[in-house]
């Protein structure tokens, strides 16, 4: 893969578009496994209204980097890519995507599924959602650091 592994943006993207630059008609490919998470209405029993995502430009690029740089280290990967959106967002907007390629799908499921429990955690991006009761910020929670623990990586984020 020789395009831009991470982009941290406030426009959205088009999953089709991004799989098609990431296998880059890449023969090697037998399996792509994607995940795409998008803003929901509710969240701890409250209506959401809008959510803003902010980051530390440089900072965090840097950090997601990382977390690929580890995928591919712990996995047999031939590419992944990461999207992150940042700016104000409403229900049903799509705020992030990763995607990873690899000859065979257990090892795309695998590394698609670790890197979405690390960036959950290790990612540095700070959520308010605004909600009837006023705005408030997203804290970390115990399921995801119980998630990363499964691979063995261990986070006190909650």
């Amino acid at each position: 893969m020789t395009g831009a592994r991470v982009s941290i943006q406030t426009e959205d993207f088009d999953l089709q578009t991004e799989v098609a630059a990431l296998r880059q008609a890449d023969a090697r490919v037998g399996a792509v496994c994607s995940f795409i998470g998008t803003v929901r209405d509710r969240n701890d029993g409250s209506t959401v209204a809008s959510m803003e995502l902010e980051h530390y430009p440089g900072m965090t690029e840097k950090a997601i980097e990382a977390m690929i740089d580890e995928a591919h280290r712990r996995f047999d990967i031939l590419g992944a890519r990461v999207v992150h959106r940042v700016g104000l967002l409403q229900p049903l907007d799509q705020i992030m995507m990763v995607a990873v390629i690899s000859a065979h799908r257990g090892q795309s499921f695998q590394a698609c599924e670790f890197l979405m429990d690390y960036l959950k955690t290790q990612a540095p991006f700070w959520k308010k959602e605004q909600t009837p009761e006023g705005a408030r910020w997203v804290d970390a929670r115990v399921d995801d650091d119980a998630a990363l623990a499964r691979w063995g990586i261990t986070a006190s984020n909650a």
